[in-house]
């Protein structure tokens, strides 16, 4: 089942057209990598599909619905989450708080019940429950953003650089996480700067230059380093 469809989106700050006639869809159970190079307009598709960026053309629907002209709350309370790059959690609060915050997303009455998923996916989450967020590593509040997202209950994740500054260790917990995710039948959108790593996860993965889709992957590609580094550079 066809959760997210992108169609023919375009993008435009000003004079700058960051996306131009863009499609992509997200089914239900799989993930779909989002790659290329700084600028090619991976994080404008996320920031348009929670109603973040100035849509200039083209539909963006949920479940067949369309997006477009919603506020992000809105979005959020549809079904989309978003893990933005750099986590933003909330440093003087506890584990749990910050994971509490998601239940205002929540299309249904949350309780402290919702909480379990978020520490099933992450046990350290629970461990470190009561402990201040900003004294967690970098790769512990990563897995707190993404638990965060998870308690809203979301149909769609989106997440946008989840492994950005991690060491190799932490990458593995986070992209082994991300297959539990779709397994439990969430669709995740995942933009990536790890091509590789990306493309062997997904589904499918998108390869975006200058705004604009110039080829789609699939995992066996990964092990053809120099078709991913020609489709990377684009």
């Amino acid at each position: 089942m066809t959760a997210l469809t992108v169609e023919k989106l375009s993008v435009r700050y000003g004079a700058v057209e960051a996306l131009r006639g863009l499609s992509l869809e997200v089914r239900s159970g799989e993930i779909v990598g989002l790659i290329g190079p700084n600028g090619a307009g991976k994080s404008s598709t996320l920031h348009a599909i929670m109603g973040g960026a100035p849509v200039a053309g083209g539909d963006i629907r949920l479940d067949g619905a369309s997006l477009l002209g919603r506020r992000s709350e809105d979005v959020a309370r549809r079904g989309i989450a978003l893990v933005p790059e750099g986590r933003r959690i909330f440093g003087e609060l506890t584990v749990e708080e910050n994971l509490r915050l998601g239940l205002a997303a929540r299309r249904s009455r949350g309780n402290g019940s919702s909480l379990a998923g978020a520490y099933d996916t992450f046990p350290v989450l629970h461990e470190f429950r009561g402990r201040q967020a900003g004294l967690l590593s970098g790769g512990q509040q990563q897995q707190l953003a993404i638990g965060r997202a998870l308690v809203a209950d979301p149909d769609v994740l989106l997440l946008d650089e989840p492994s950005l500054g991690l060491a190799p260790k932490l990458v593995d917990i986070v992209f082994e996480a991300l297959t539990r995710i779709r397994d439990a039948g969430l669709a995740v959108l995942l933009v990536e700067q790890r091509a590789q790593r990306t493309v062997a996860l997904a589904d499918r993965s998108y390869v975006l230059a200058n705004g604009e889709l110039r080829l789609t992957l699939g995992p066996k590609d990964a092990a053809d380093t120099d078709r991913l580094v020609a489709a990377y550079l684009a």
